[in-house]
């Protein structure tokens, strides 16, 4: 009987554990420090659910305003937002008094089944707080749906950010908004914007008056040195820096001098160094060169309004060339960057190159920031020691150059997740004190070396995407990641970049060939309910060839144009971004064809009747017999509209495989 009753009480206490057993940790980018599971869950409902602040907070109501917009937007399901005292069912956030050593973006989030409340001891942990709710809502495997359980979240490092290079290809403002918001979404808190820089001569017959270079930013003082082909206003940068900082992102500007500087030389020739350097090197011997510089730093940062409002500036300060007397003229100009951004009120930032440039002339450090990016340009033992403050960007684990054939095209995002933390700066790791004390955080980054050469801003805009949850992951948790690689990066990849921001342009399902297009009759003239189709996408038609005068479209949208018959041959081909890219292969009249065109991050392919005409992959164009430059040729397929053609095209069928 005893053995009865004790097998029976075995068997309650099994029921009861699978009854009540505890909910799993929530998957989110980066994944949350501390998760105590509960029972159940709460479902937001928009006939009593809210989303609450404390009326006496601006900031507080701010948040929740942000988070009620982009909940709407993620689930079609309206929550009012109100500020008064929560109730059952709520939503509530709250600013908490800090604890003494509180991480100040540390938040908590409580779920019960009555309600949910976020709270932080600062706006900026309370902002991050909605940021995992959103996540929680996005990856929940049963609707709206949220786990009851307890989340302590903090970072492990204060900097997590992303280095953008303008300066070599311009990246119009419509992808860096989008791009603050999905950084934004994944907790990433800096968004250097390089805004200027050059490309190298020997891929322009060795002539420094062909060779490309920019200047971003639009200039009062100097008006020529705008570039032509892109630009900012002041007006535009000074919004830019405002909406970022309403997502809990720092705007970082750099203007890269000493080198990198053609844009300044060609401007105004007699600052060029007269050197081995080359004329993408200051003369930082001469005082017209300094004249310059002072005037064009203090246009932007200096003044009551400047246009980099933001604390920090950063001066560039690398891979300047030359023997030992222009290595301490180096030291010298840099020293005397860092205290002339200081006296116009910014924390100073420079590329750590101090270990190349060894010399006796002193270099300010205290209140400077270096990013370690090259040992051999700047060992980073030596700069802790020399008192720098260091951000870990190393360029064999984070810089991405698309399509260049060195450094990364797609970041190694396995060896990242598994043997990466901003405590590895090359092949030295330091220890966990070193890097809390010393490393300020980690960031990646990409250059664009080769303007010219085809590639799109959506393309850059998919290799971001593809590194920014392991970066993400990696500059918040660091060595605390616990999700296997393999399963991190199928749910992530799964996830959108952020509410309301699909740059991408990708259709369906995730993981699915989804069906996203289809129409029986295609008509000229006609408006389609698709912009456009990214990648990997198969686009088929049925097409009875008529007359076409040369530049009949096919296909437009925002971003690209395809062509029933090319502007220059009168061939099926496609354009963006400045480039024509022309199949072989003209309709005829009276020819009736099937047509296929898929596309996918390496190139473009056209098949007629099932036979794979062209294959528009990458191709490399040789310079000067030794140099090799790659020619991209992709396209995110246009959909928006419709061109005045008189060919018959039916049977459209558009699908889309999202990896």
């Amino acid at each position: 009987m005893n053995i009865q009753k004790t097998l029976f009480a075995a068997m309650m206490l099994a029921g009861a554990s699978a009854v009540y057993a505890a909910n799993p940790k929530p998957f989110t980018v980066p994944e949350v420090a501390s998760w105590k599971g509960g029972d159940g869950s709460f479902v937001p409902a928009a006939a009593s659910t809210r989303i609450v602040a404390d009326p006496k907070k601006p900031e507080v109501i701010e948040i929740a305003r942000q988070l009620g917009q982009d909940y709407t937007t993620l689930t079609g399901t309206e929550l009012p937002v109100v500020a008064e005292k929560a109730k059952k069912g709520d939503i509530s956030l709250q600013l908490k008094k800090a604890k003494k050593g509180e991480n100040n973006e540390s938040y908590t989030i409580e779920v019960t089944p009555k309600g949910v409340v976020l709270s932080a001891p600062t706006a900026e942990g309370l902002y991050w707080a909605t940021r995992t709710l959103l996540q929680m809502t996005e990856n929940s495997e049963s609707g709206l749906a949220l786990p009851v359980g307890t989340i302590n979240d903090a970072p492990q490092y204060a900097w997590r950010g992303f280095l953008l290079d303008t300066g070599r290809k311009f990246i119009p403002l419509d992808y860096i908004y989008a791009l603050i918001n999905t950084m934004s979404y994944y907790k990433m808190n800096t968004l250097h914007i390089h805004l200027n820089d050059n490309a190298f001569p020997y891929y322009f017959d060795n002539d420094w008056d062909k060779t490309p270079w920019g200047f971003r930013m639009e200039s009062d003082k100097f008006p020529g040195l705008t570039s032509r082909d892109g630009s900012y206003t002041k007006q535009e940068f000074r919004d830019l820096i405002k909406y970022a900082k309403s997502k809990g992102i720092e705007i970082l500007p750099e203007f890269d001098i000493p080198a990198h500087s053609l844009a300044f030389t060609q401007y105004i020739p007699e600052i060029a160094s007269t050197g081995r350097n080359g004329r993408d090197h200051l003369d930082i011997t001469n005082p017209k060169t300094y004249e310059f510089i002072d005037t064009l730093l203090a246009e932007y940062i200096g003044g009551d309004d400047p246009v980099f409002s933001g604390p920090l500036f950063h001066i560039g300060t690398d891979e300047y060339q030359g023997d030992s007397l222009t290595m301490e003229q180096f030291r010298g100009f840099t020293d005397y960057y860092i205290k002339y951004v200081e006296k116009l009120g910014k924390k100073p930032v420079i590329w750590g190159s101090l270990t190349h440039a060894k010399g006796q002339t002193p270099v300010q450090s205290d209140n400077v920031l270096m990013y370690a990016w090259s040992n051999g340009y700047a060992n980073p033992r030596d700069m802790i020691d020399q008192g720098y403050e260091l951000i870990s960007i190393p360029d064999g684990w984070t810089y991405i150059v698309p399509s260049a054939g060195y450094y990364y095209d797609y970041l190694n995002t396995k060896a990242l997740y598994e043997n990466w933390t901003p405590a590895t700066i090359g092949n030295i790791t330091f220890s966990a004190d070193t890097a809390k004390q010393k490393i300020r955080g980690g960031m990646f980054a990409v250059w664009n070396d080769h303007p010219n050469n085809g590639l799109t801003v959506k393309d850059i805009a998919h290799r971001v995407k593809h590194a920014l949850p392991t970066m993400a992951a990696k500059t918040w948790s660091a060595n605390e990641v616990s999700v296997p690689y393999d399963e991190f990066i199928a749910r992530s990849s799964k996830m959108v970049e952020a509410p309301g921001v699909n740059f991408l342009s990708r259709q369906g399902t995730p993981g699915e060939v989804s069906e996203v297009l289809a129409l029986d009759v295609v008509k000229p003239g006609s408006k389609l309910p698709l912009e456009e189709i990214g990648y990997d996408y198969t686009v088929e038609f049925t097409i009875d060839g008529a007359n076409e005068a040369k530049g009949t479209k096919l296909f437009e949208g925002p971003n690209s144009t395809f062509w029933l018959s090319d502007p220059i041959e009168g061939k099926l081909g496609y354009s963006r971004e400045g480039h024509l890219n022309t199949f072989r292969y003209d309709v005829r009249p009276g020819e009736k064809l099937n047509v296929k065109i898929t596309g996918d991050n390496k190139g473009t392919k056209l098949y007629v009747n099932g036979k794979l005409i062209d294959d528009m992959n990458i191709r490399w164009v040789s310079y000067n017999m030794k140099n090799k430059m790659a020619q991209v040729r992709t396209l995110v397929f246009p959909l928006a509209q419709t061109g005045k053609f008189n060919s018959k095209i039916t049977n459209l069928k558009v699908t889309n495989a999202i990896k």
